[in-house]
């Protein structure tokens, strides 16, 4: 049996999945945790990833791996191969006016076109210039730039500062992937390069960043203990890696519900959008990946927990109890604030409240529909730069939640398919590493929990813009 393994270098935690290359059947697993915070040193990863391979048995009876990561935080290395500082993660706030400063300079639109980015707190090339605007020192100092997984991936080759790393702090062995260079603000998923002016105006210098390999590429093999002929796969951004796990082709809309929620879509062309609600990322398999990010998706549900003093199950049991529209209840769900549209400073709002319809029913109801609303925002601002949506793949685990999956059908009026619970950034991450290993992409299944048929009911989105609109009109 050969076996391939792929990593998902999360914020909260490593994740291993180790599967057989004929089947793809999941073999065996391995996780562990990661430090708190939105700013750590890239070490506290590597340790994690080293737990984790061994707490899925090691890698001596692998001949590939992948490492898909989280998108977007600043590795900044110096000519030793030394950390800087702690990584700012994608999480990290505190480049908001770095954001601001690069839009006044170059303008949305400009930005746009060369990277299909306006950029935000997220993206790499706003901490770049927030280090350099605030720690100056610290800024001149940095000979690289890397990505999470770019330098997991660099580390588990071999490569690291003198005394910690067989081959030493060669900066110019930094690979990365097209999915993952796409959300630094500095590379052009439309011409594949770098832009080394967009570079530069964020950290003030040139740096070296990673080499992007093809999809069916390879990074080197495995020599973190001593050489080996693993060979080791270009790895991903996560949503990228997510959507290659779950298989995701053109038609499919991603729909993911975590503490904060995401909408993307592969694509033949690349998506550009100068208001910024899509940023226009590449993907991992030589497509592109428009995305749409919201702050505000599984936490509704928790708040709606804890308003009304019941579990997950009472919630749903609750929410299918009231009809469609919850008898004119909305929630607009900006508990902490908004991205996505963007409206940092804004609160959530309960409307349509009378003395007939405030119940804990269409209260719960108004929760769930409020959540789904504002993602269906994010699928239709995708569908309007050409999207064709043929089906909404919802992922995550408030997904499992039945009153979650009715509703989907009917705010999005599209066929929902669930897939069976799995760590689809790291099978992501097992897919490059059977495609860098076999020289071409394997034909895994992907198994559905669900389907649920369509049931649109306009109503409760035209509703939803109603209450919207009354706030911030």
């Amino acid at each position: 049996m050969t076996l391939v393994a792929g990593v998902d270098s999360s914020t909260q935690s490593c994740k291993v999945v180790v599967r057989d290359l004929a089947t793809g059947e999941v073999v065996r697993s391995g996780r562990a945790t990661h430090p708190d915070g939105t700013a750590v040193h890239p070490d506290h990863w590597w340790t994690a990833l080293l737990a984790a391979i061994d707490d899925a048995g090691g890698l001596a009876d692998v001949a590939a791996i992948s490492v898909g990561g989280q998108q977007h935080g600043m590795v900044a290395l110096d000519a030793d191969g030394n950390v800087v500082r702690e990584a700012l993660l994608w999480n990290d706030t505190r480049s908001a006016q770095a954001a601001r400063d690069l839009i006044a300079e170059f303008g949305a639109d400009e930005l746009v076109r060369r990277t299909g980015l306006v950029p935000v707190a997220s993206f790499t090339s706003t901490k770049l210039r927030w280090l350099r605007d605030t720690e100056p020192e610290n800024a001149a100092r940095v000979a690289a730039v890397a990505l999470p997984h770019d330098w997991l991936t660099w580390r588990l080759m071999g490569y690291g500062p003198d005394g910690s790393a067989p081959l030493g702090p060669r900066l110019e062995a930094l690979t990365t992937d097209r999915s993952d260079a796409s959300g630094t603000g500095y590379w052009s998923p439309a011409t594949g390069e770098y832009d080394r002016e967009l570079l530069i105006a964020a950290l003030g210098h040139d740096a070296i960043v990673p080499t992007v390999i093809a999809p069916d590429g390879r990074a080197g093999t495995v020599g973190y203990d001593g050489p080996t002929d693993i060979v080791v796969g270009p790895g991903a951004g996560d949503n990228a890696g997510s959507g290659l796990g779950l298989g995701a082709g053109e038609g499919d809309v991603v729909v993911s519900l975590g503490t904060s929620g995401t909408v993307f879509a592969v694509t033949p062309e690349p998506v550009t959008d100068a208001t910024g609600t899509i940023a226009g990322f590449a993907d991992a398999a030589g497509q592109y990946l428009p995305l749409v990010a919201t702050l505000n998706a599984a936490r509704v549900l928790d708040s709606a927990t804890r308003l009304l003093d019941v579990d997950f199950d009472g919630l749903a049991e609750l929410a299918l109890s009231a009809e469609p529209g919850a008898d004119g209840v909305v929630l607009v769900p900006y508990f902490e604030g908004e991205r996505t549209p963007n409206r940092p400073d804004a609160t959530a709002s309960l409307m349509g409240l009378t003395l007939s319809s405030a119940t804990r029913a269409n209260i719960a109801r108004a929760h769930v529909e409020g959540m789904l609303c504002g993602l269906a925002d994010g699928v239709d601002a995708v569908r309007a730069h050409g999207l064709d949506a043929k089906r909404v793949l919802l992922v995550g685990g408030a997904a499992f939640n039945p009153a979650v999956g009715k509703a989907a059908a009917q705010v999005f009026g599209l066929p929902i398919d669930i897939p069976t619970p799995g760590e689809y950034v790291a099978m992501g991450a097992t897919v490059q590493a059977a495609w860098s290993l076999e020289g071409k992409r394997p034909d895994w299944s992907v198994e559905m929990a669900t389907h649920i048929d369509p049931d649109p009911q306009p109503h409760v989105r035209a509703q939803y813009a109603e209450a919207t609109g009354q706030l911030y009109s």
